[in-house]
């Protein structure tokens, strides 16, 4: 058997496909029941040995890739755990033009990942796999704008819908549920309204928000986010050992004036890519009496009165130690509580019946501790600094020491190559000479006594003898063994030189930059944007018991 192909189909349907669907923009073909019948269908016909993987992102919009579906399939890819990758059509991947023709041409190949858009009839395998065909460019560059106008048309049709009193939001506020038949209208789910009265009530009888989230969970009341997931409109895990009732939910249901009968839209806007921002209460949408109420308008305004000014208005400014203190008990980051005595606390321990958390630690306390070990970390970054910088100068100096030993054994191979020549020189004046004499000592024998004695005298003349050719040569030899030996010592002990400064080179590289650690070194205070950069987290049960994790800096 062949080895399986793993294969990924990857759906998508966005809220605005949905609301164009309801407005006759577009039909029911890319609901993600059908995406995933068309792609099983697809696969099962042109492949034989497969493995498949479906990730889908259901009311994501299409123009960025910030989906939770397709970052895990993109997640396998840089892994190499893809081979092939089916979708519906392009637009269903991305309707950002520029984005695709990158993943098409430049990641997808790069990774040996083949890329299909059945409708397209686009395969990455036929052909060189690129996007600059003009007919698929065109296609995504339509996708791109269509999606751009899209957007604007669904916008301006909620905007209208909102105006004509539609309840378009796709979840209910807790205490109501939609009308089965007609889903922009709300009506009052009982038992949730049940919960909703009471805390109107306990307000009323003068309980605070912390008391009365504490007496839910005294009583096992199911949260709203509970209620949701009984619902199956949420798929959300609990921090810690479950969800809780908090001040903060009750707060936020003792304000809300959807339990009066209004909708309230236009409390948000954006502001380009720097995200959403609230408007001035004066600003917001009011759409009076959209729905039954569960609070009588005059028990909410009664409640309202009581909290005009809501919290003391602070200064802004934020603890140091504010979202890194964590409760060992429950993993909630503990809350900064003012006063004459500040103290850090866990926002679980007054709505659970029973708790070990973190009851008070002493915020100046807190902040000693940490800053005191933090001059700990860096009084060994000091004592580390000190040792590198020795060891930097003893590195530096032994480098400045073989370079000079280098430098002294290039200058003896010149000199060994100097002396080369020379023995080479005197070798073929000997020869010559020799040769002279031998010709002299020729026309001698033939021209009688007087030139047999010039030869003689030329001889003479030259140091040498007929008879002495090998003795010239062995001296030659000699003479050019020695030289080859010192030659091959000086190139050992230059290749250890060598090999000794790339050992020295390696080890200065490694220099370790202090210099901005440092200096924080001495700090007075604790400051967030110290405590940002060192801590991670610190874990609390007391204040005997505290454990800093730091950050990669140590």
């Amino acid at each position: 058997m062949g080895e399986q192909l793993r294969i990924a189909l990857y759906m998508r349907l966005s809220k605005e496909d949905e609301k164009a669907g309801e407005n006759g923009f577009q039909d029911e073909s890319n609901s993600i029941k059908m995406q995933r019948a068309l792609l099983h269908h697809f696969v099962e016909t042109h492949f034989d040995q497969y493995r498949l993987m479906e990730f889908q992102d259901d009311g994501y919009s299409g123009t960025n890739f910030n989906r939770p579906g397709v970052r895990s399939m993109l997640d396998l890819v840089k892994q190499a755990a893809l081979d092939c990758i089916v979708v519906k059509d392009f637009s269903r991947f991305s309707r950002d033009y520029i984005e695709m023709g990158s993943y098409l041409e430049q990641i997808f190949p790069f990774m040996g990942v083949r890329f299909i858009s059945v409708n397209d009839r686009y395969d990455s395998m036929e052909g060189d796999g690129r996007v600059g065909d003009l007919d698929v460019s065109f296609r995504n560059l339509l996708y791109d704008l269509y999606s751009r106008d899209l957007s604007v048309k669904v916008k301006s049709a909620l905007g209208v819908r909102r105006e004509k009193g539609n309840y378009i939001s796709t979840y209910c506020p807790f205490g109501y549920e939609k009308d089965p038949y007609d889903k922009h209208q709300l009506l009052i789910e009982k038992d949730e309204a049940e919960v909703v009265r009471r805390i109107f009530d306990m307000a009323l009888a003068g309980m605070t928000s912390v008391q009365i989230a504490k007496a839910f969970n005294m009583e096992g009341v199911k949260t709203p986010i509970e209620c949701k997931i009984a619902k199956g409109e949420s798929r959300r895990k609990p921090k810690g050992a479950g969800f809780l009732w908090r001040g903060s939910t009750v707060c936020h249901i003792l304000t809300n004036r959807v339990y009066v009968g209004d909708m309230v839209y236009g409390k948000y806007y954006k502001d380009g890519n720097a995200g959403s921002h609230i408007r001035d209460k004066e600003e917001w949408k009011i759409c009076q009496n959209h729905h039954a109420p569960i609070i009588s308008r005059e028990i909410f305004e009664e409640i309202q009165s009581r909290h005009t000014g809501g919290k003391a208005q602070g200064t802004g400014e934020k603890h140091p130690l504010t979202g890194k203190l964590v409760c060992v008990c429950c993993g909630k980051n503990l809350r900064f509580c003012k006063g004459l005595n500040p103290y850090f606390a866990c926002p679980d321990l007054y709505v659970k019946p029973e708790t070990g958390c973190v009851r008070k630690a002493n915020a100046m306390f807190l902040e000693q501790y940490v800053l005191y070990e933090l001059q700990q970390k860096m009084n060994v970054l000091l004592d580390q600094d000190k040792m590198w910088r020795e060891r930097e100068e003893e590195l530096s100096r032994r480098l400045k020491e073989l370079k000079a030993g280098k430098r002294a054994l290039q200058s003896k191979q010149k000199a060994l190559q100097a002396e080369r020549l020379e023995s080479y020189e005197r070798y073929a004046a000997g020869k010559r000479a020799e040769e002279d004499g031998k010709a002299a000592g020729k026309r001698a024998e033939e021209g009688g006594k007087a030139a047999r004695r010039r030869a003689e005298e030329g001889e003479n003349a030259a140091g040498r003898s007929p008879g002495r050719d090998g003795s010239l040569a062995a001296e030659y030899q000699d003479s050019i063994n020695r030289i080859c030996a010192q030659e091959k010592e000086t190139e050992a002990l230059l290749s250890d030189i060598e090999k000794d400064m790339d050992h020295v080179r390696t080890e200065l590289s490694k220099k370790q930059d202090f210099a901005e650690l440092l200096a924080y070194c001495g700090a007075a205070e604790l400051t967030r944007e110290t405590v940002r950069k060192f801590i991670r987290s610190i874990a609390v049960k007391d204040e005997q018991h505290i454990q800093i994790t730091w950050t990669e800096v140590f």
